[in-house]
């Protein structure tokens, strides 16, 4: 029997959750237990193949009609870091200039014109979506959804996320997005832990708050 052992790393209680999974232990470590938001980051770098892992590995989850509306900016020139870091407040800002790789995730407004591309079978059904509004909505719902998968698929390529909303997001949208319709919505570190990276685990809610069956 496994168990989740109790530590500033982990959960905090036994459990014989690893008997349940369909995964091994070490990747359930890896992705759910023992994976954290790192603060701090080595500085070894972050190679274009990872990246491109990252994203073929994200691309998977599903989403409402299968729509995608997250797009991925990977911020790599000084001048742009610096810019992106200039938006942001507190302790975020040196996070950004320190991390080995920067994504600024957006939704794209206009994710329905992609239709016949991601829904080839029922292009039509983008005529579902032409107010604004409702566009709107959906996209910055399933970016969001998106984004959970964007930060387990960097744990899966064994890096750690630190993903930060704590920014100007019509500054950065200045930046990066002012020749398109996305819309910024969070910045995420990515690489190796570096010193000290893990502030201690703060409680998750039991099954019987969280959970019911009716």
């Amino acid at each position: 029997m496994y168990t989740v052992k109790a530590s500033p790393m982990t959960i905090q209680a036994d459990s014989s959750i690893y008997e349940a999974l369909s995964i091994d232990p070490a990747a359930a470590d890896q992705l759910f237990f023992e994976a954290r938001s790192a603060n701090s980051f080595s500085e070894e770098p972050v190679s274009d193949e990872a990246l491109d892992a990252i994203y073929d590995a994200m691309k998977m989850g599903p989403t409402l009609m299968n729509n995608q509306p997250l797009r991925i900016t990977w911020v790599k020139s000084d001048e742009a870091r610096k810019s992106i870091a200039g938006t942001m407040s507190g302790p975020n800002a040196q996070k950004a200039l320190s991390a080995p790789a920067l994504a600024v995730l957006s939704f794209d407004t206009e994710w329905h014109e992609e239709f016949p591309n991601f829904f080839p079978h029922a292009p039509e059904r983008k005529a579902m979506f032409e107010n604004s509004d409702v566009r709107t909505a959906v996209g910055n719902n399933n970016a969001w959804l998106q984004a959970g998968y964007f930060i387990m698929a960097v744990r899966a390529v064994g890096l750690a996320a630190g993903p930060m909303g704590g920014f100007d997001k019509a500054a950065v949208d200045q930046i990066i997005n002012a020749d398109n319709n996305h819309k910024s919505f969070l910045v995420v570190n990515v690489g190796k832990p570096g010193e000290n990276p893990w502030f201690d685990r703060l409680p998750r809610h039991a099954s019987e708050l969280a959970t019911r069956s009716i």
